[in-house]
């Protein structure tokens, strides 16, 4: 069996990167990429792709494009497109994507819906679980 290696993202094609040093509490809300290196806590809708750098700590509900993790998240993650997880990755949640990409190493703990998330990823609506 082949192995399937996710492709790094280069920095400087992020639109906005959330440094080590940011400690947020709140709600995210964006259409461009995003990088979060720091801490989050809250709730993140985004119509762009997020990226959570591996020594970076989010504790929310997360809703975008593409969301390729390195490092922890612990809340229910939902991707239009697709889902990554890098061997460094930590997720404590369930998982809906029709795409769901897991390196080996990884730490997953939830249930995983290969399928569209039943969400609109405008940042101006609420997340509702269905």
């Amino acid at each position: 069996m082949s192995e399937i290696h996710i492709q790094n993202v280069d920095e400087s094609t992020i639109n906005t990167i959330l440094g080590e040093d940011i400690d947020f509490t709140g709600t995210l809300r964006f259409s461009d990429s995003l990088m979060i290196k720091g801490r989050m806590k809250g709730d993140i809708r985004a119509a762009g792709d997020l990226y959570i750098d591996e020594h970076a700590d989010v504790e929310a509900q997360v809703a975008a494009n593409i969301v390729s993790l390195k490092g922890r998240v612990k809340g229910n993650v939902y991707a239009t497109t697709r889902v990554e997880l890098f061997s460094s990755a930590k997720v404590e949640g369930d998982i809906t994507a029709p795409d769901v990409i897991m390196e080996s190493g990884c730490r997953f703990n939830g249930i995983c819906k290969m399928q569209s998330p039943d969400i609109s990823l405008d940042p101006e609506t609420e997340i509702n679980e269905t």
